[in-house]
């Protein structure tokens, strides 16, 4: 049959077994079950393709740390080179993939409902059009500036274009495939993605340490002796590409540093998908598995969560524009610092108190959990707990830093409150979200009532009901529907407005440090107490992890919201 008749069926209808493609493999070819020999390859295949992943990201962290620590004998056009060279054979895999085993008979018999949700494939364009966006601006400016830069500055970012745009792509149209065919050559295919994105995240958040490292020693330096400061790092070509006084050089350059953190989300939410598609190759979902109705977001029957996040969005928005032109001068003051943590000392209580009661509402609803095998509900969870390790540890080396030297002081004392509480915070949450993702979908019995009620009268259509009899059932119906749903009605309110309220502030929360409000790096105080390049590290590691938190709390506080 033609591949697109197989996608058709997706995953609604139990298929015949001879359409199943058994995995094999050599070492477990003498297997007497053909059953017990699917799993073992399954999990031989799983080896493998891991152990392909883990050499690769071994082999690109060595040359980006040597990079870093050795920048005579290791280049940054050296790192660009070997990117570039998994960047070309991962193309080869996904057109691969896109030209031949996916339109091969029977190769997508399942697709997992769970995977690839709309919010999560339209990160992916978004972001990938902010790094297209990103490319174009770093060609330009390397362009501008040919006659210092080398032409690995302008033909990496040109791949790294064609990967976006065929990455997106493959994403948006196969991130739901249960892929029943060529399953190694295929999960080899997928982890050798994963790493890529993985080296391109870890260049990234590397390149971005040292931008920022000289951007804040120059302003020290300028602030100190009113001239003009030499490069920290001689290895940088900052010092002898400077942009000549023109207006297109400008555009290019400050388009590059608002965009810069774009491709970091980028990479992390690849990785993400990938690692679903390369946990559902193989893997055949049963009938029961397959939800028979889809919840739909609607905005009904909430008005206090929306009506305090947007508050909460536009007094954050005023903070954010007022520190952001501040900290165009030399130094931002201590106002504006004392501002802002202010705002994240009132706003992230209120979110820890709204996580808090929607757990105890969840535990009164006495709902039944939902333990069916989801891989991607597993990789949320471990999305969530491992994302939230990036805030929580940077507020662990804050913490420490204050209390050992001056916390009486009014900033460091907020510095101070500020960590606790976003340590408080970040764990209620994960509680609060993780509890109602393995929550089953809300069913109000009125509902099912009334399908009981629709299918009676079809059933009975041939008896004569007069209009005061069918008048009386209708009537009665909807009483019963009222007095069941009345009792549980408060509950579904209160989750929606706390899940609204909490997506509310995670988006003012994941766009102020996207768009470049970065305290830590302005403060001074753990900078001084930890040293420069111990701190830049640690903030270069958590930051961007803390701005994937907020990003992936907005998704799983979506499904918490329309499950409800």
């Amino acid at each position: 049959k033609p591949c697109h008749h197989c996608k058709s069926r997706s995953a609604s209808a139990p298929t015949d077994s001879s359409k199943i493609h058994y995995e094999k493999f050599w070492l477990y070819r003498h297997c007497s079950s053909m059953q017990q020999r699917d799993r073992q390859a399954q999990k031989a295949g799983q080896l493998f393709s891991g152990l392909l992943a883990m050499n690769v990201v071994f082999l690109g962290s060595a040359f980006i740390s040597s990079m870093i620590f050795n920048q005579v004998a290791i280049t940054l056009a050296d790192v660009w080179i070997l990117l570039s060279i998994l960047k070309v054979l991962c193309l080869f895999w996904i057109i691969y993939y896109l030209l031949g085993t996916s339109r091969q008979p029977h190769a997508v018999l399942y697709r997992d409902s769970h995977a690839g949700a709309i919010w999560i494939r339209g990160s992916v364009l978004l972001f990938g059009s902010c790094s297209i966006l990103l490319k174009v601006f770093q060609i330009g400016y390397s362009t501008i500036l040919i006659h210092c830069k080398s032409g690995v500055e302008i033909v990496f970012p040109c791949i790294g274009i064609l990967f976006i745009c065929t990455q997106a792509y493959f994403l948006w149209h196969h991130s739901k495939d249960c892929i029943q065919v060529q399953h190694n050559i295929t999960r080899c295919g997928l982890m050798l993605t994963t790493a890529t994105n993985l080296l391109l995240w870890l260049l990234a958040v590397t390149n971005d340490t040292l931008h920022m490292e000289i951007e804040s020693q120059l302003r020290e330096v300028e602030r100190r002796f009113a001239g003009k400061a030499p490069s920290p790092h001689p290895r940088n070509e900052t010092t002898l590409c400077t942009c000549p006084n023109t207006s297109i050089c400008k555009v290019f350059q400050k388009g590059y540093i608002l965009l810069y953190p774009f491709n970091t989300e980028y990479c992390l939410i690849c990785c993400s998908m990938l690692y679903v598609m390369w946990k559902n190759v193989g893997r055949r979902i049963s009938h029961n598995h397959i939800p028979h109705t889809k919840p739909k977001f609607k905005l009904q029957g909430v008005v206090f969560g929306p009506l305090l996040g947007t508050s909460a969005v536009i007094i954050g928005i005023c903070v954010f524009m007022m520190y952001q032109i501040q900290a165009t001068d030399l130094a931002p003051s201590r106002q504006v610092l004392v501002m802002y943590y202010s705002y994240y000392i009132v706003l992230l209580p209120l979110m820890s108190v709204g996580a808090v009661i929607g757990t105890i509402i969840h535990a009164l609803e006495k709902k039944e959990l939902d333990t069916l095998k989801n891989p991607t509900r597993s990789l949320d969870v471990v999305l969530l707990m491992g994302a939230a390790l990036g805030q929580i540890g940077m507020s662990y080396f804050s913490i420490v830093a204050l209390v050992a030297t001056d916390p009486r002081d009014l900033l460091n004392s907020l510095i101070l409150s500020y960590s606790v509480l976003l340590i408080f915070q970040n764990i209620t949450q994960n509680v609060f979200i993780i509890d109602g993702l393995h929550r089953q979908r809300f069913t109000p019995a009125g509902k099912e009532e009334d399908t009981k009620e629709e299918q009676s009268r079809e059933a009975n259509s041939q008896r004569r009901v007069s209009v005061l009899e069918l008048g009386q059932e209708i009537r009665k119906a909807s009483l019963s529907y009222i007095h069941t749903y009345s009792h549980l009605s408060w509950k579904r309110r209160a989750l929606r407005e706390i899940s609204f309220f909490l997506v509310l502030c995670n988006i003012i929360l994941w766009v102020m440090p996207t768009f470049g409000a970065h305290p830590v790096f302005e403060n001074g105080m753990e900078r001084s107490f930890y040293g420069y390049s111990t701190w830049f590290v640690i903030v270069n590691f958590g930051l961007p992890l803390g701005v994937f938190y907020r990003m992936h709390s907005v998704g799983g506080l979506l499904e918490v919201y329309v499950t409800a």
